[in-house]
């Protein structure tokens, strides 16, 4: 028999919760080891050692497309409570905020952090998160700002204009759209929201420092009385976000506070495409805002995910 028949499975302990609908993957055991260092540094050993390991935690069969996975790790400034690497059916993410949220919820199922407010090292810096009174997470993301007002951008249907907002990612925001913003029209919106992604690379449209703008977002009423606005969230692999997107809901009131529209402390709460809603504010910073997001997320599963040596998809279903 050969050493790979009887070699056991690798195995990756996960905890997999959802945050206002949206699902995350925390691995706690069995990660691959990525040295000492900063989440950026961690982060580019990963992409460039590891990228199998991303596969075989997002993709089918052990995942799926909207998935976002999430590696713990010990910090390297003992006074944080973790340093995090997100990921997710396409690659790597700098920050996540819904993320961000699930991993609070799975560090208080595990025992790991109570009461107060804690310290999160990112790849784009740290962040810091509270358990409210209401079960849900508060965090306060990284410095977000808006890149450009009002970027005309030609498409098949016509032009639109949008911002190019940063919010822990790049984001283009789309509230003149023409879209009505319905659960029904899922494939509809994917489509619009693809084509903008694609316009955007094909014009030259970056973030700064000609980062590309991966997440597309669009706007609209809301449909829930306790809500300002709607979205429509399409994120770097074609899924789109269940949740309102913490990241694209810093980059929204980055843009409002840009234009006057959203004031310190004033409450900001976002719909997702599915009624679920995120709250947030913004204190003033040098170049825009530093916002604090909300939300609650829900453990869904504690599982022990098994990599056989002779499974032809150990690393997923990869394309």
């Amino acid at each position: 028999m050969s050493p790979a028949a009887t070699a056991g499975p690798a195995r990756i302990q996960v905890v997999d919760s959802h945050t206002e609908g949206e699902p995350t993957r925390v691995v706690i055991a069995g990660g691959p080891d990525l040295g000492r260092g900063s989440a950026a540094e961690r982060l580019a050993r990963f992409r460039e050692q590891h990228d199998r390991f991303r596969s075989a935690v997002c993709h089918e069969p052990r995942g799926f497309d909207a998935l976002v996975g999430a590696l713990l790790l010990p910090p390297e400034d003992p006074a944080a409570v973790a340093q995090v690497l997100y990921f997710n059916n396409v690659g790597m993410l700098g920050m996540c905020v819904h993320g961000t949220i699930g991993v609070a919820e799975t560090l208080r199922h595990l025992g790991r952090a109570g009461p107060g407010t804690h310290r999160l090292e990112t790849p784009v810096g740290e962040v810091r998160f509270s358990y409210q009174a209401d079960g849900s997470v508060a965090v306060e993301n990284v410095e977000s700002y808006r890149q450009a007002h009002a970027v005309e951008l030609r498409l098949a249907q016509g032009t639109v204009r949008g911002d190019v907002a940063w919010g822990g990612n790049w984001f283009f925001l789309v509230s003149d759209h023409g879209q009505a913003l319905s659960l029904d029209r899922l494939e509809a919106l994917t489509a619009y929201c693809w084509g903008i992604r694609q316009a955007l690379g094909e014009q030259g449209i970056t973030g700064a420092n000609g980062q590309e703008i991966d997440h597309v977002e669009l706007f609209g009423p809301p449909t829930r009385p306790d809500a300002d606005s709607r979205n429509f969230v399409l994120c770097p692999g074609g899924e789109y976000d269940r949740s309102p997107c913490g990241t694209g809901t810093s980059a929204k009131m980055a843009c409002l506070a840009a234009a006057g529209r959203l004031t310190e402390g004033q409450v900001w709460r976002q719909e997702s495409i599915i009624g679920s809603r995120f709250t947030g504010t913004v204190r003033p910073s040098a170049r825009g805002v530093i916002p604090t997001v909300a939300g609650r997320a829900w453990i869904t599963a504690e599982s022990t995910l098994l990599l056989g040596p002779d499974d032809p998809y150990r690393d997923g279903i990869r394309r």
